[in-house]
């Protein structure tokens, strides 16, 4: 049985939750939620995770078809991301083309999504330190646009700073349009789930 391990990108704690920076723990929070699974501490692993299983149906299926899917969050920060996610692929057996990461991207506006495999890191830390530490960009990604700072506010600083409250229905339809699209591309493979939800 083959075993998917996916990833939402994001800084641990209370902090940083509502942060543009943390809509992949957003994401896999919604997935989990969907699976009826928790998440817990794997010490070992520098990382909270859950357990379920994929089937054709989407996740939390039952089936003699079903793949085991481990959701991970990690608890190091964005920039020491691919310590967790190393161990983790080390840890479930799981090749790199059976990961995939969900993100914050700047280069797309809010509302937009895109779904892609392999690319460079377009700057991003926590892609870069998986890159770093798996040695190869070649994963499935979940790219959540978060748009480009206002003016000239530092990019940094934006992407660690929440989304407005004006902005907090579309964001709850936004996770849940993303966690489908993850969901998709588990099930119905990323040509299909590109042509249904990228934009």
């Amino acid at each position: 049985m083959s075993t998917w391990l996916l990833v939402g990108l994001g800084n641990p704690g209370p902090t940083y939750a509502s942060h543009r920076h943390n809509v992949g723990y957003m994401v896999v929070d919604e997935l989990a939620r969907r699976a009826g699974v928790r998440f817990t501490g794997a010490g070992q692993l520098r990382a909270e995770t859950a357990q379920t299983r994929l089937t054709a149906s989407g996740i939390g299926g039952l089936g003699a078809d079903a793949e085991q899917l481990v959701l991970l969050k990690s608890r190091t920060y964005m920039n020491e991301s691919g310590i967790a996610v190393g161990k983790a692929l080390g840890y479930y057996k799981v090749p790199p083309e059976h990961l995939v990461v969900v993100h914050d991207e700047l280069d797309l506006d809010f509302g937009r999504l895109r779904l892609k495999f392999g690319g460079g890191d377009n700057g991003h830390n926590g892609l870069k330190s998986i890159r770093r530490s798996i040695g190869t960009g070649d994963f499935f990604r979940a790219r959540f646009g978060v748009g480009r700072p206002p003016g000239r506010q530092d990019p940094a600083d934006y992407v660690l700073s929440p989304f407005p409250s004006s902005l907090a229905a579309d964001l709850a339809v936004e996770v849940d349009r993303c966690a489908d699209a993850v969901e998709a591309l588990l099930t119905i493979g990323l040509d299909a789930a590109q042509g249904r939800f990228n934009s």
